[in-house]
Parts: C-alpha cells; structure tokens; sequence
C-alpha cells in the first residue's frame, strides 16, 4: 500500500516540494478550483432533500445551522418524529453536527444498509470490469462490518472513496473524549484492516480505547475514529499541500462543535491527520485540551506558539519512522512546515519507543500509546517524556477526568 504507513521515495516527496512554482501556475490556471467545484452526491441529495420536508407542518432548520440549534430543534421533537426524520433523511441526520448522537447512530445504519444494496447490485453488474466487482465486493464487505451489531457510526458519507467516523465508548456520558485524526490513505476500505490493524483508523480507537480503560478504570472515556474528510491517496500533491487539510479541519470542528457534553477533548493526530489538527487549531472549542502528534510532517507553523489555541501540544516520533527523513519547511504552498519535535518547535516532546516505525504509535505495549492514554485520561503527570529531563511534564498537575492543568 503506498502510504504514510509504508516508506516512501523520500525522493518523490523533495521533488514535489521542488515544484512550488509550477503549483502556483496550476492554481492560477483553475486547476484547484475544477478540483473543488461541488458533485452531486447521495449526501448531497439527502441535504437537499431535508431542505424541501417538514415535520409537523412547518418546515425543517438548515441543516448547516450552529450545532447548538440543531440540537434545541431536535430535542423539541417527539421520540416518533425524530425517527421518522432519520428514516427519511438517512444520509442527512446520520452527518449532522449537532444531532443526538443515538439518532445519527441510527440513521447511520439505514444509510449504510442503503449504500450497501447499491453496492450488491455493482457486484452483479455484468457492464462493470472484473476489477470494478471486486472493489464493489471490497465496499460491500467494509458496509457489513460497519452495521455488525455493537457499532456506532457517527458519521458516513458512501460518495467516492467513503468517510466513517466510529465511537468506542459513551459520547453522553463520557468525563473524557478522545478524537483519532489518521492520515493519507484513509477512506471507506482502509477503515479497518485485518494485517496491521492498529495502524488502521478503527484499530488506533479501538486500541486507544481499551489502553485508556486500562489506565483509569474510574474515567468513562470515548474515543472517536475520526475518518470524516477526503484524505490524500498515496504521496502525490494533495500530500505535498493542505488543500486537504484545510477541508479536514473544518470538518473536524465542526463535528468537535456538535459533541454533546462538556466533557475536556483530546486529539490524537497522526502523519497527515496533524496538518489537519495544525489548521484546525486555532478555531478549536475551549474544551479541547491537548493536541498530540505522532509523525508528524509539520502542523503549517514554525512554532507551537503560532497555533493559537489554548490547548496543551504534544509531539513524539519513533527512532525507525521514515517521516524523519521529509524535509520539515513550506515552500510555495507545498510542504508542511517545522518539524514538531524539534527543540525550537515548543512542544512538549513524548517517548514513542517500541512504536515500531510510522504505523506503529498505537500498538499495544508501546510508550506512544500509554502516553496517548494518559493523556486522554488527564493524567498528565504520569507520561513519559522522550528525553531523561521530564520537561514535557514541567508545570503539568492534571489527573483523570481533569480538564486543563
């Protein structure tokens, strides 16, 4: 698989960085704007469709209002109108940010069983390639595993490659939430995988989850498997630049915005999924108390300082992780900026030891998850700093179910 989870040409990548001027002329040209220009998709109609209904004799709210207000409206709804809204609008309530997460749950599991009936026919269409069945038989697998009973999909959209997002754990009740941000290479397929599961997106929450319940077995946690944005695919120029990102990052506050609760947030941000979390930073909720990154390619600043947020910034790389090897600057849009475990970055640098290179932060056993775990719980003053003079601990005091210390 090329990805960040494999090694990469490093050569490629200092080429595409090379290229700066010839992005510039390719934006210039419309190439980013025909990139952009909105498609017609089955979430898109279940948008447009919502736009046209009522309940009740009066008309439904944006579906892009603030999370707050959606809530209110749904909360002034009957338990039968609101599942009747999710019948009717699966793809629209199952994606809307301040829906009641059991409501999006389940109107998740209509879309999914729809978008799994699309798929059955693709794999008996005799006008598709061989190939085209197989990966329509791929699809159809992955819907499967995501309605098996126990699962809780709070967010999917079927359109092109696919987006999930999953919960362990429970969001109304949890005294600490924790949100996985992957990066390229993250789509409908590779949500979940069978060989190397942790360094799959549902495998880094599961594995996150079950290392959090091990540190504070007081603390109800949930952890959510954040795949809810188009990610680059392999190590092309989407990679290279943050038009991505930038996507990702307002999806990822907007979904931060429609958590319910008051509970503290923390972010767990891997290879590109820290661009996403370096962009989104500085419009974060308050409760959102820690950013941590693990091979990271730069959050697009020089320094922790320039991302604006109150949010504690931790950083951790394994000795064996390629990504070491990515020039660390931006140069005309492409690249990603200053590398976070550096000294001058301003992060408070973790130990990954026995991650195992850049797929390995979440495996069982290693630093980098009981760092990740303690930090999702809050306790703070027990992680393990990467160098022997403890000072990504200086002036920390939290405990479990703690917000900032």
């Amino acid at each position: 698989m090329t990805s960040f989870d494999t090694s990469p040409q490093l050569n490629v990548w200092r080429a595409l960085l090379a290229l700066a001027v010839v992005f510039v002329m390719l934006a210039t040209t419309g190439w980013t704007a025909l990139r952009n220009q909105r498609e017609a998709t089955p979430l898109q109609a279940s948008l447009d469709a919502w736009k046209e209904g009522r309940v009740a004799g009066h008309r439904l709210p944006d579906p892009q209002s603030a999370p707050a207000r959606l809530a209110r409206f749904f909360a002034s709804l009957t338990e039968g109108q609101r599942v009747s809204l999710a019948r009717r609008y699966p793809l629209a309530v199952g994606n809307m940010n301040g829906a009641p997460v059991a409501l999006r749950y389940r109107a998740n599991r209509i879309a999914l069983g729809q978008a799994r009936e699309v798929e059955l026919e693709r794999v008996r269409d005799s006008r598709l390639t061989p190939a085209g069945q197989r990966q329509a038989a791929r699809r159809t697998d992955r819907l499967e595993a995501l309605m098996l009973p126990g699962r809780h999909v709070l967010a999917f959209d079927p359109s092109g490659s696919g987006r999930v997002a999953e919960v362990f754990g429970d969001l109304r009740t949890a005294d600490r939430v924790s949100v996985v941000v992957p990066g390229v290479d993250t789509d409908l397929l590779t949500f979940q995988r069978t060989h190397r599961g942790y360094a799959a997106p549902a495998g880094m929450a599961r594995s996150l989850y079950a290392a959090e319940r091990e540190t504070a077995p007081a603390t109800r946690t949930a952890v959510i498997a954040w795949a809810d944005y188009t990610a680059p695919s392999g190590l092309g120029m989407d990679a290279a630049t943050a038009m991505r990102a930038e996507n990702g990052a307002v999806r990822l506050n907007a979904m931060l915005r429609g958590l319910p609760g008051k509970a503290p947030v923390s972010l767990f941000c891997h290879s590109y999924g820290s661009v996403v979390c370096g962009l989104a930073a500085h419009a974060l909720p308050d409760r959102v108390a820690d950013i941590a990154v693990a091979g990271s390619p730069g959050m697009r600043v020089e320094r922790a300082s320039q991302l604006d947020t109150s949010a504690r910034v931790w950083a951790m790389r394994d000795a064996d992780d390629w990504i070491q090897d990515v020039p660390h600057l931006e140069l005309g849009g492409l690249g990603h900026g200053a590398d976070p475990v550096a000294a001058g970055f301003g992060a408070r640098v973790l130990s990954a030891r026995e991650a195992k290179g850049h797929g390995g932060y979440f495996e069982p056993g290693t630093d980098s998850l009981r760092n990740f775990a303690e930090i999702g719980v809050g306790a703070y003053r027990a992680v393990s700093c990467a160098h022997e003079d403890d000072v990504c601990r200086s002036g920390l005091s939290g405990t479990a179910a703690t917000g900032r210390a």
